[in-house]
C-alpha cells in the first residue's frame, strides 16, 4: 500500500469530506481516507496496482476544489485579492443590503412581526424591496449554492445543499426577510469559522517559521548564503548575534548564550562553547557561533518535531472518532424528521401546509453538525500545540485522551528519578591514610577502567585538581576488582566482596562501615594493600533534583501509583525509593521483566504510563499504555520509540501535561455537550413551531463559534 496526502484549498468543514469521500467512493484499491480539516490535507492509503496519484488528484478536483499533491512541483495557485477577501466583501453586502431592506420596509406599513412572520406575505412586497432582499440573498449565498449544486449532483447531501433548500422553501412562502437573514447569518457563520480555525492552523504552522531558509556557509575563508535544504554534511556555517539558527550542529568556534525555548519551552538561554551541540531553530545570543553541520535539514530536531506535530491528527482520540461516528447517523436522521414534520401534519391532520414546510425547513437548518464536528478536532489541536510550545512532543489526540485518563505511571530509575551519573559521596581513610592519598591510589587503579564508579572516582579526582599516574602491573579479577602497583607499592580495589576476599586485611570496622553505606543505597569501593585495609569510596546516583516535588504533584494530579523499575539491588532501590517517595519498586530487573510488570500494572490500573530514555527502556514502552521519553534533544530513538517526547531532561513537564490534558478532555465534553444540547433545545423548539429560520441559523452560528473559541483556549499560557 502507497500513501499520498493531497492539499485541498477548501477543505474546511464535514461537509467537503463528505463530498471527496462520495467521489472516491467510486475507485478501486482506496483501503483509507484520513481527513485533516485544520490543515486542509487527505490522506489517502491506496493499492498502487489498482490506482494511480495522478487519478485519485483529478478525483479531488472533479469536486470543483483546488487540489495539489503535498510536495508536488507545481504549486498550489497563489490566492487572488477575490479568493482572499471575497467572502468577507459578499457577506458585508450581503448583511448591508439586508439591514437596507429591513429598514425600508420598517417605514412602510408593516410591523416587524409582519416581516418576519410565517404568512406568505410576497404579493405586498414592493419591487424595490424584493430586489434589497434578493441581492441580499445572491451576495450571502455566492460561495454556498454552487457547492449545493455539486452536493446534489453527486446525492451527497451536505449542509450548502439544506441551505439552499431552506431558501427556496422560505422565498416559495413569500419570507423574503427570512431568506436573506439565513444566507446572511450562514455566509458570516462561514467566515468566522474559516478565521477561527485559520488561528488553529497557525499555531502548528508557526513551527515551519522557526527555521531559516538560508545559512551562511564558510568555505575557504569566504561567506557563502546557500539554501539549507542544499547545505551538506559536515560544512562550517556562520550564525551571527541575534540570528535563528539554521541547522543541528556541534560548535566550532566562539561562545554564546543560545535560547532553545522554540524546541523546549525552557526560558533561559544555555551557554554554548566548542563541542557543544546546537539545534535548528533556536535563537543566538551575543557571541558569534561556527558550527558544524550535523544533519540535514530534513533531518533536524525541528524537522522531526515538525513532522511528528504534523503527523499526530492521524492518531486520533477516541472522542473525535465518536463524533464522526455520530453525525454520520444523526445528518440523515434529521433529514428524514425534517421531511416528516413537513408532510405528515399536513398530510394525515389537515394542518397548514406553509406552518409545517417551514418548522421542516427550520429542522433542515438544525441538522447541521458543523459546530459539533469542528469543535473537537480544533480543541485537540489546540492542546497539542500548546503541549508542544511547552517542550512537551504528543504524537496523536489519542495520546493526550489516555494522559488525561492517567491511573498509574512507571519510571525507569537510572537517568530519569536518578541523574543519571554516579558520583562520590563519601571518602573514609582508614588506618593513618587521608582523603587524598587515598583517592589518589583509588584513580591510579580505576585510571584504565571505563565503568561508571571509576568514573565517579576519577572526575573526584579531576575536581580536586589531583593527576594520578596509571598503576603498573595493572590485574583485572573480572567482576570483583583490580590490582596494581604505585610507586612500588602493591594495592588492590573492589567491592565489598572482594574485600571480604582479602583475608589478610581482614577489618571488622571496615565491614561494618561498608554495611551501613550499602544500607544507605550507596555502592562501596574498598582500597586496600596487602597489611590493611586503607579505606572506603562510596558512590551513588544521586536522585534527580526536585524529585520528590514532582513526585508529590503527580500524587496531587491523582496519579494513583508510582512505580519505579531498576535493575539495580533491593537494598540500593529501597533506600531511594523511601528518599524520593516512590509508592512501590521492583529491583534486579532484566529488560523482560520490566516488561512482564508493566503488563501486570496495567491489570489493575487501565492506563499505565511508562517513563525512560527513549532507547533501553522500549520493550517496556511499548508494553505500556504511552510511553514518554525525555531528554530528546537531538535524539531519533526517542522521537521513534515513545508516544510522548519531553525535549529537555525535566520530569516537572509530567505534571503539567497531566493537568493540561485533563483540562483539553474537560474543553472537548463541554463542546460536545454544549453542541448537541443547542440542537436538542431548537429540535423541540422547531417541532413546537417556536423557532425561526433565522433565529435557528443564529443558534447554529453561536454555537459553533463557541465551541470553537473555547477550543482555541488551550493555546493560551495557563498552567
Amino acid at each position: 500500500m502507497d500513501t499520498i496526502t493531497i492539499k485541498v484549498q477548501e477543505l474546511d468543514c464535514s461537509e467537503e469530506c463528505k463530498i471527496l469521500r462520495k467521489v472516491y467512493k467510486e475507485i478501486e484499491g482506496i483501503e483509507e481516507l484520513d481527513f485533516d480539516v485544520l490543515n486542509q490535507k487527505l490522506h489517502i492509503t491506496f493499492d498502487p496496482t489498482l490506482t494511480t496519484k495522478e487519478i485519485l488528484l483529478e478525483k479531488a478536483k472533479e469536486t470543483g476544489m483546488h487540489a495539489q499533491l503535498e510536495g508536488g512541483r507545481e504549486p498550489l495557485p497563489k490566492a487572488t485579492f477575490w479568493e482572499q477577501k471575497g467572502r468577507l466583501i459578499l457577506c458585508i453586502t450581503s448583511g448591508a443590503f439586508l439591514l437596507l431592506g429591513f429598514f425600508l420596509h420598517l417605514l412602510g406599513p408593516e410591523d416587524f412581526a409582519d416581516i418576519v412572520g410565517v404568512e406568505p406575505n410576497f404579493a405586498r412586497l414592493p419591487f424595490e424591496l424584493l430586489a434589497l432582499y434578493a441581492i441580499s440573498i445572491i451576495a450571502g449565498g455566492w460561495f454556498v449554492f454552487p457547492k449545493a449544486l455539486v452536493s446534489a449532483k453527486k446525492l451527497s447531501p451536505d449542509m450548502n445543499l439544506l441551505m439552499l433548500i431552506a431558501v427556496i422553501g422560505a422565498i416559495a412562502l413569500g419570507l423574503w426577510f427570512e431568506a436573506a437573514t439565513v444566507t446572511f447569518l450562514f455566509s458570516l457563520a462561514l467566515l468566522l469559522e474559516s478565521w477561527s480555525t485559520e488561528r488553529a492552523r497557525r499555531a502548528i504552522s508557526t513551527l515551519l517559521d522557526l527555521s531559516p531558509k538560508i545559512a551562511s556557509l564558510l568555505v575557504d575563508g569566504k561567506l557563502i548564503e546557500k539554501n539549507v535544504e542544499e547545505v551538506e554534511l559536515g560544512v562550517i556555517v556562520l550564525v551571527r548575534p541575534g540570528e535563528r539558527i539554521p541547522l543541528d550542529g556541534i560548535v566550532t568556534k566562539g561562545s554564546s548564550s543560545v535560547n532553545q525555548a522554540p524546541i523546549t519551552g525552557e526560558s533561559i538561554p544555555l551557554e554554548k562553547t566548542v563541542d557543544s551541540p546546537l539545534f535548528a531553530g533556536t535563537v543566538n545570543g551575543d557571541g558569534a557561533l561556527e558550527f558544524r553541520v550535523t544533519k540535514k535539514a530534513e533531518d533536524t530536531t525541528l524537522a522531526r518535531i515538525i513532522q511528528m506535530v504534523q503527523n499526530a491528527r492521524k492518531k486520533r482520540a477516541s472522542s473525535e472518532k465518536w463524533v464522526d461516528q455520530f453525525a454520520k447517523v444523526y445528518t440523515p436522521i434529521m433529514m428524514t424528521l425534517a421531511l416528516l414534520v413537513a408532510l405528515i401534519p399536513p398530510l394525515f391532520f389537515q394542518e397548514p401546509w406553509a406552518d409545517w414546510i417551514y418548522r421542516g425547513l427550520v429542522l433542515l437548518v438544525i441538522a447541521c453538525p458543523c459546530a459539533l464536528v469542528i469543535s473537537t478536532p480544533v480543541t485537540i489541536v489546540s492542546g497539542l500545540a500548546r503541549a508542544a510550545r511547552n517542550g512537551v512532543l504528543i504524537k496523536g489526540g489519542l495520546y493526550l485522551e489516555l494522559a488525561a485518563k492517567l491511573e498509574a505511571i512507571a519510571f525507569d530509575k537510572t537517568g530519569t528519578v536518578t541523574e543519571g551519573r554516579p558520583k562520590v559521596q563519601r571518602i573514609i581513610p582508614l588506618n593513618n591514610h587521608t582523603e587524598k592519598e587515598l583517592l589518589e591510589i583509588a584513580a591510579s587503579l580505576e585510571k584504565p577502567s571505563e565503568h561508571p564508579l571509576s568514573r565517579a572516582i576519577l572526575d573526584k579526582a579531576e575536581e580536586l585538581n589531583l593527576s594520578p599516574t596509571p598503576a603498573e602491573n595493572f590485574q583485572v579479577f573480572k567482576g570483583l576488582g583490580a590490582e596494581g602497583t604505585i610507586d612500588g607499592n602493591r594495592y588492590w580495589i573492589g567491592s565489598h566482596r572482594f574485600m571480604h576476599e582479602r583475608k589478610h586485611s581482614e577489618d571488622p570496622n571496615a565491614h561494618a562501615l561498608a554495611i551501613e553505606l550499602e544500607d544507605a543505597g550507596h555502592s562501596v569501593i574498598a582500597i586496600g594493600d596487602f597489611t590493611h585495609i586503607c579505606g572506603l569510596i562510596s558512590v551513588a546516583d544521586e536522585p534527580r533534583e526536585g524529585i520528590r516535588k514532582i513526585l508529590e504533584e503527580l500524587h496531587d494530579a491523582k496519579v494513583q501509583q508510582v512505580v519505579m523499575l531498576t535493575g539495580d539491588n533491593q537494598k540500593t532501590a529501597h533506600y531511594l525509593a523511601k528518599e524520593v517517595g516512590i509508592d512501590t519498586y521492583y529491583a534486579e530487573m532484566m529488560p523482560e521483566d520490566k516488561v512482564t510488570k508493566v503488563e501486570e500494572i496495567k491489570k489493575a490500573h487501565k492506563i499505565v504510563a511508562m517513563v525512560g530514555d527513549g532507547v533501553n527502556d522500549a520493550p517496556a514502552m511499548a508494553a505500556s499504555s504511552f510511553g514518554i521519553a525525555m531528554g530528546a534533544m537531538g535524539t531519533d530513538a526517542a522521537f521513534e520509540t515513545a508516544d510522548i517526547v519531553l525535549m529537555e531532561d525535566d520530569l516537572s513537564k509530567l505534571p503539567w501535561l497531566i493537568r493540561h490534558a485533563r483540562r483539553a478532555l474537560r474543553v472537548v465534553k463541554q463542546n460536545i455537550g454544549f453542541a448537541l444540547s443547542v440542537k436538542a433545545l431548537f429540535i423541540t423548539l422547531a417541532c413546537f413551531g417556536l423557532a425561526t429560520l433565522w433565529m435557528a441559523i443564529a443558534a447554529d452560528t453561536g454555537a459553533s463559534l463557541l465551541v470553537v473559541f473555547n477550543g482555541l483556549r488551550l493555546l493560551r499560557n495557563t498552567d
